[in-house]
């Protein structure tokens, strides 16, 4: 697993505005609650344009967000790889813009499971070109290359753009 570029930091653009230069966060500080996170809102979009949105379950790696789902989203996916993520906290924000490519092989799926299973208390395993549960349930996994991250503090304090080399 290669891990992800170091991005650089940035003040965003927020309200139409472009933010007065001041404190920036750590990128230290987003992949803490990316790693906590116990939840990840996914945005997709049809191909009719419009939006969809779901929860799932995922972790974060060195080498971006990895997740399973059997919703829409992974038809919206194979026609647009584009997505955002976001976490469930609206005071300590943390957004992640960027692509999701479906992961098919069993070697490269191996270290998402190994970091879901204790997370989630589940038991999923690479099994033809995705993942299985112990129920039985398949879907397939994906991985989110960030290219833009957007975080901030409690009352938008230190907001921050994390950008990442192409």
């Amino acid at each position: 697993m290669q891990s992800l570029p170091a991005p650089q930091a940035s003040a965003p653009i927020l309200f139409g505005h472009p933010t007065p230069p001041g404190r920036l966060l750590a990128w230290a500080w987003a992949c803490e609650r990316l790693v906590a996170a116990r939840n990840y809102w996914i945005v997709t979009v049809r191909p009719d344009r419009r939006p969809h949105a779901r929860p799932v379950w995922g972790v974060w790696l060195p080498d971006g967000l990895w997740f399973s789902t059997g919703s829409l989203a992974r038809h919206n996916l194979a026609a647009d790889p584009e997505i955002s993520v976001h976490l469930e906290d609206g005071d300590e924000v943390v957004i992640v813009e960027g692509s999701a490519e479906q992961v098919t092989n069993a070697t490269a799926l191996q270290p998402m499971c190994d970091a879901y299973n204790p997370k989630y208390h589940w038991s999923v395993r690479p099994e033809g070109d995705g993942v299985t549960d112990a129920d039985g349930n398949a879907g397939p996994a994906f991985r989110v290359t960030p290219r833009v991250v957007f975080g901030w503090e409690n009352d938008m304090a230190a907001p921050t753009r994390w950008t990442f080399p192409r």
